[in-house]
């Protein structure tokens, strides 16, 4: 069976990756509606930018929670507006068949809802797809060896862990921390440190800028902007890259902990070949400064960030063959019905 269409529906975005073609989808997981009706007026980028600055008409939200649909009708929306921009965008016509990667350990009920949704944007065939696998096929790595790898998937919504080897999933984990905890971590800082009340989006530019969770050799000065708590009043304030690790401290170890445990969980055989080929730190959440050698420093194994790293995972799913598509770790549903 051959893939035409990748997906990663994430939190913070939804990549959709093209046999032969390669990335032709990379937008914010944003919708904007009206209340009334919920008529969709703009997903992705434009959507995002109007965050924070809508009439009372107006909404903006994130669909996806978490790694899982938190409002179905929107998910559709705007799921089935990036499959047909993607299509026509690339000329492909008829029915694709499509891999769709989900958090490990959700469940049934929210995998059908995954499954309804893409089969609602045209799909002739839906195969369901754990992340961490996914992102290891589009890492490069051999899933059919023998050797045991180590997968941190860090997202928007969730953290994803596997250890894969010989073509299985010998542990999985997904713990509900990820990037968008940095972001919250961050806000709260601010507040309580600062008495700055800073918007989501400014609060992730602040973050990309100078988001760490772990020294520097120079510390990195960057400036929040929000308003101040006691009069209400605009303001930008110098912050430095130090105070942000303070700021992530807890959500930091969260993942480390995730970590930890999936390495206290998996055999000493497969622990030995991943201490040999390093733990393999994939999704955009891994981004933020730092965090491969925070992991490093508190297991004492070498952690390999992969380039690109928030784009693995739909590679990979329309990378994926036929041994993958068959296992026992993918759920197949072929359309019934014309939507």
């Amino acid at each position: 069976m051959i893939i035409d269409i990748g997906i990663d529906l994430g939190t913070a975005n939804t990549v959709i990756y093209i046999r032969d073609k390669g990335i032709v989808v990379n937008q914010p997981s944003v919708v904007a509606y009206e209340v009334k009706g919920k008529k969709v007026i703009a997903i992705g980028n434009k959507a995002k930018r109007m965050m924070g600055k809508t009439p009372e008409e107006l909404e903006v939200i994130k669909p996806i929670k978490n790694g899982v649909i938190s409002d179905y009708t929107l998910t559709e929306r705007m799921l089935k507006a990036y499959v047909m921009a993607a299509m026509q965008k690339r000329k492909i016509w008829g029915k694709p068949n499509v891999c769709v990667c989900v958090p490990s350990g959700i469940t049934e009920v929210q995998k059908r809802a995954v499954e309804d949704a893409v089969f609602r944007t045209g799909a002739k065939k839906v195969y369901i797809l754990e992340e961490p696998f996914a992102a290891a096929i589009g890492a490069g790595v051999d899933v059919q060896s023998n050797k045991g790898h180590m997968i941190v998937d860090i997202g928007a919504g969730t953290t994803d862990i596997a250890v894969i080897s010989q073509g299985g999933i010998n542990y999985s984990a997904s713990e509900k921390v990820g990037g968008d905890d940095f972001d919250e971590a961050i806000i709260r800082y601010m507040k309580k440190r600062h008495n700055v009340l800073m918007g989501q989006v400014s609060t992730e530019q602040l973050k990309l800028e100078i988001g760490s969770v772990y020294p520097r050799e120079k510390d990195a000065v960057g400036y929040a902007k929000g308003k101040e708590l006691v009069r209400g009043l605009p303001t930008k304030i110098p912050v430095k890259s130090s105070e942000m690790i303070e700021a992530c401290e807890e959500v930091s170890e969260l993942v480390i902990n995730a970590v930890k445990t999936a390495l206290e969980s998996t055999s000493p055989e497969l622990v030995a070949d991943i201490s040999e080929y390093g733990i393999i730190l994939t999704g955009g959440g891994s981004k933020i400064f730092g965090m491969n050698r925070l992991i490093t420093e508190k297991t004492g194994v070498k952690v390999r960030r992969i380039e690109c790293p928030e784009l693995v995972v739909a590679t990979g799913a329309a990378n994926a063959k036929d041994y993958v598509l068959n296992s026992e770790h993918v759920t197949v549903l072929e359309s019934q019905q014309e939507f």
